[in-house]
């Protein structure tokens, strides 16, 4: 393996690629990476599934099928996507054995149409873990405030859990409240705690994305709040998972909720392309990345050590600086968690779209 990913993952940092498509599948590629990169987890969106079905054409036979079994466009949906996914835990599942199921997943997105839904969000995440039928799925669920009850009841029933779209530290402390509640349940209704894994997705480059955005250009804080922000949710991580609360669990086989580092690819050039991989490194976290910011890392990243224990008073004051210019973070977050909800909805319906040209051609 690449000396940089190996210090990586030495330093506790799981890396995961944040892409899937079936030629990558299909031609070994995934299989590669994860033999000679490191690679430990895939992650999945509706965009990455409308570019490879797209861009491919290892999935005409399937949908032609599909459409001779007069399968609608949801149902085409619903069996393209799991296929890959399927496919992929396959693949991953000598990594999930090896690791006793810490490592080894492969994530699949509810439907974002029902992120404000909780009974639906619900029933999808049960119907998309029993399709798949593979014990290293994990089942995408956004974190708005109709998610958490969809979070916690969803882990009550055994299914393991990756929570995305997590801006604000408020949102991540119900996050991982939502997952201490499941687990209480899931251990009232007999299930084994030690099967149920999530991981909690803290969205990192679109923070400096929009606080930059309003900034002088020249400002010393540019480029520091993204990284500052999930810093100070890695210490709300260590706060909940070293509560009493937890220990009763974990004394009961529970696992850790790890925060997942996702959107770690830059948006600005201006910025070291390694930027959001180098500074957030610590133990116990999950880094997704887009394959050029994997390659990037594999040629110049540097691990330093512990990059984020200890930064929290620091963390803490860049926040403050920002409020001091009339920066709310409050108003900030939420505006972002708005605007993630909308892309996951546009990507959906590209995603439909490209299935629906699929099928007219089929």
């Amino acid at each position: 393996m690449n000396d940089r990913l190996q210090a990586l993952a030495d330093a506790g940092v799981s890396i995961w690629l944040d892409d899937l498509s079936r030629e990558r599948i299909e031609t070994g590629n995934l299989a590669a990476l994860v033999a000679d990169s490191g690679v430990v987890g895939v992650t999945t969106n509706p965009t990455i599934f409308a570019s490879a079905i797209a861009q491919g054409e290892r999935y005409s036979d399937q949908v032609k099928t599909l459409k001779a079994s007069g399968a609608d466009l949801a149902t085409t949906v619903f069996e393209l996507t799991t296929t890959d996914v399927q496919l992929g835990c396959d693949i991953l599942r000598p990594v999930y054995d090896a690791t006793g199921g810490v490592d080894g997943r492969v994530s699949i997105e509810v439907d974002p149409d029902l992120a404000k839904d909780t009974d639906a969000t619900l029933a999808l995440a049960k119907r998309l873990w029993e399709r798949v039928d593979r014990p290293n799925l994990l089942i995408k669920i956004p974190a708005t405030v109709e998610g958490l009850p969809a979070i916690a009841a969803t882990i009550a029933d055994g299914i393991s859990v990756n929570v995305t779209l997590i801006f604000s530290l408020d949102r991540y402390r119900g996050v991982m409240d939502a997952y201490l509640y499941g687990l209480e349940q899931a251990a009232a209704n007999g299930h084994d705690l030690s099967s149920i894994y999530s991981v909690a997705s803290f969205f990192v480059s679109r923070v400096d994305s929009e606080i930059d955005g309003r900034l002088d250009a020249d400002s010393p804080l540019r480029g520091k709040a993204a990284i500052a922000n999930a810093r100070l949710a890695y210490e709300a991580y260590e706060e909940i998972f070293g509560s009493e609360r937890f220990k009763a669990l974990a004394a009961k086989g529970a696992n850790t909720q790890r925060p997942l580092w996702a959107s770690t690819g830059i948006k600005d050039p201006a910025y070291p392309d390694t930027m959001y991989v180098s500074e957030l490194v610590v133990s116990d976290t999950v880094n997704t990345m887009p394959e050029k910011t994997l390659e990037a890392f594999a040629d110049h990243g540097e691990v330093t050590g512990d990059a984020v224990s200890g930064t929290y008073d620091a963390a803490r004051q860049i926040i403050a600086d920002l409020e001091a210019q009339g920066i709310s973070y409050d108003e900030v977050v939420a505006q972002l968690e708005v605007e993630g909800l909308e892309k996951f909805e546009k990507s959906w319906d590209e995603l439909l779209q490209t299935v629906n040209a699929e099928l007219d051609k089929a």
